[in-house]
């Protein structure tokens, strides 16, 4: 394989496309926000990308069967006269260094270009490393006019602060040199865990930002689920607030997402 290849289907055409981006990142928010929402529009798969920057690996199904690692493009068409259509991207993985990552996303954007798409909005999670009870969702534009638009429908800018590594950043940062404007839109999380709270709070903002009418309610079951989770965290860090400072570092508590 050469490259970053794009398997498009035929005749793909939309109206002023807007792209959508969740791929993995920190508490999978992104991910799962623009899974639930290809899921609830019943959009159309249009394309699959590969690329030898992913990584060298396989996955393993059920059946006996396995597959390449790869992003997807999804379509969908407003039913809303002169409204714009949606690509939604997601994926299993994301290029893994940072040479690579320029390349697959000069590639992303080749394709949304060539659907003469101008608007892009990321979608990821804001790690602040403790539990959140009302994430709020924080934002980061490529031009000023952006910025204001967004405050109006709760975005908050200025806070965030750092770097937005990967291609919820980057394909802000080419797109804007391609003549294209975005948004990233990042909810607080705690970061050590799948956040379902997250990304609900992510989702509300962006379907008012696009006009569109989702029931957020089957998230429910998976906020339900991080509540849980949040609730074991902070009975443990209690219990090891209270051992004082005599525990050992190797005794303390860790979390992989």
């Amino acid at each position: 394989m050469k490259g970053t290849i794009i398997i498009s289907k035929k005749g793909v055409k939309l109206r002023n496309p807007i792209l959508i981006v969740g791929l993995p990142g920190i508490g999978l928010v992104g991910k799962l926000a623009t899974e639930y929402l290809i899921k609830e529009l019943k959009a159309e798969k249009v394309a699959e990308v590969y690329s030898k920057h992913f990584p060298h690996q396989v996955l393993m199904r059920k059946k006996g069967t396995l597959r390449m690692l790869k992003n997807k493009f999804y379509a969908w068409r407003n039913p809303k006269k002169g409204k714009s259509d949606l690509l939604l991207l997601v994926g299993d993985v994301q290029a893994i260094t940072p040479e690579s990552q320029f390349e697959v996303c000069n590639a992303l954007l080749d394709y949304f270009e060539k659907m003469n798409g101008k608007r892009i909005y990321t979608l990821g999670g804001y790690g602040v490393g403790k539990i959140v009870e009302n994430p709020r969702v924080l934002g980061s534009a490529t031009h000023k006019e952006l910025v204001e638009e967004l405050r109006k429908y709760g975005v908050v800018f200025g806070e965030a602060t750092g770097s937005i590594i990967g291609a919820a950043g980057l394909l802000l940062g080419i797109g804007k040199i391609r003549k294209m404007e975005g948004a990233c839109l990042m909810g607080e999380t705690h970061g050590g865990y799948v956040d379902a709270k997250s990304a609900k709070s992510v989702l509300n903002v962006l379907t008012k930002i696009l006009g569109v009418t989702v029931n957020l309610n089957k998230l429910d079951e998976r906020v339900k689920e991080t509540e849980k989770f949040m609730n074991r965290m902070e009975k443990e860090m209690e219990k090891q607030k209270g051992m004082g400072e005599g525990v050992p570092k190797s005794d303390a508590l860790s979390y992989i997402r």
